[in-house]
């Protein structure tokens, strides 16, 4: 009896150690099978961002163009996902494809108005295709022969909790490169400043870029209805939720400048005039705030643009508010382009 219960046992166990290689080999395979799709996924991706990124380039027509731009800043909005950098997807959905898709249609319906958007076919480049080529021959090199940098994993881990943002994109902007961060935004002020010297004299005071002219009942008008309410709602929690989670002043900025100009060339709002006071002040409003916490950081002995941990959370999060609406209003106002409507004295 005592034998036949061993043997039992023993068939047990067998069947059990059989029953976990089984299982493991199922697993095995379902991670083989999954790392095929990803391959195949990932191959793909590539495959359709050059073949895209080439019409772009090579193909006749300017609003085919753009057409090929847009769906190309998309594309790789996709494959910044996949390389796991939500934020950097985010801010390349919203400007590179969004912000200046539109800016790319604006001017191109500009040239139509002044009879110069004919598609004429444009002579070949070959010292920029060989420049362009040679460029690319030397980025691949310096990708595959260089030796792949120190990765700041523990560095920033050790330093991120006295930053006052769990998220490690905000701590580095608006935190350890602070001086960064705010040259970019008086870099954004200053390229709408050189747009408004543009402006004819007869049209100074006027409104900010053409009066729209939309239909009640059309697909503009619709979307302009619809459209801002949930844009609104994401820009502002792609602000809120910036400090712990991918998102932020530049990624929720850029949405609520789109929310804006749906509206305006929806005909839902007026664009306001180019003297307008608050709108002049959202401007400067995030340059502003941002000099006033590194002014802040001095006064406490941490140096200027350097947060001390005591304040470092209220003072991200205000300096996030102020960053996206002065990202908005200005990249809105880029779009819309300088007054065009002849004010009369």
């Amino acid at each position: 009896m005592a034998r036949s219960g061993a043997s039992g046992a023993d068939l047990g166990a067998g069947a059990a150690r059989r029953g976990n290689r089984l299982a493991t080999g199922r697993a095995r395979g379902a991670r083989r099978g999954g790392d095929a799709m990803t391959f195949v996924l990932d191959a793909v991706l590539c495959a359709l961002i050059l073949g895209v990124a080439a019409a772009t380039i090579a193909g006749h027509g300017v609003f085919r163009a753009i057409v090929f731009f847009i769906v190309y800043g998309l594309l790789v909005a996709v494959g910044w996902v996949r390389l796991g950098a939500v934020d950097v997807a985010l801010a390349e959905a919203a400007i590179g494809a969004g912000l200046t898709g539109v800016l790319f249609l604006a001017a191109y319906g500009r040239l139509g108005r002044e009879g110069a958007g004919g598609d004429a076919p444009a002579p070949a480049h070959l010292p920029a295709a060989m420049a362009g080529l040679g460029v690319t021959c030397a980025l691949g090199w310096a990708w595959s022969a260089l030796p792949l940098p120190d990765r700041p994993g523990p560095q920033l881990a050790e330093a991120l909790p006295m930053s006052g943002v769990e998220n490690p994109v905000t701590a580095v902007l608006l935190n350890f490169r602070a001086w960064d961060t705010l040259l970019e935004s008086v870099v954004l002020l200053a390229a709408l400043t050189g747009l408004w010297m543009l402006t004819r004299d007869a049209a100074w005071g006027g409104r900010i870029g053409l009066p729209q002219h939309v239909r009640p009942d059309g697909v503009m008008a619709g979307f302009g209805r619809v459209l801002p309410p949930l844009g609104l709602l994401v820009g502002v929690y792609l602000v809120y939720i910036g400090a712990d989670r991918p998102g932020g002043a530049f990624q929720g900025g850029t949405v609520l400048a789109a929310v804006g100009l749906v509206a305006a060339l929806a005909g839902a709002v007026r664009p306001p005039r180019i003297g307008a006071t608050r709108w002049r002040a959202a401007l400067v409003a995030g340059p502003l705030v941002f000099l006033l916490a590194g002014l802040a950081g001095a006064a406490l002995g941490a140096g200027f643009l350097t947060l001390p941990p005591q304040i470092a959370g209220a003072a991200l999060f205000a300096i996030e508010v102020a960053l996206a609406a002065s990202i908005a209003v200005t990249l809105a106002f880029l779009v819309l382009g300088p007054p065009e409507e002849t004010i009369t004295r």
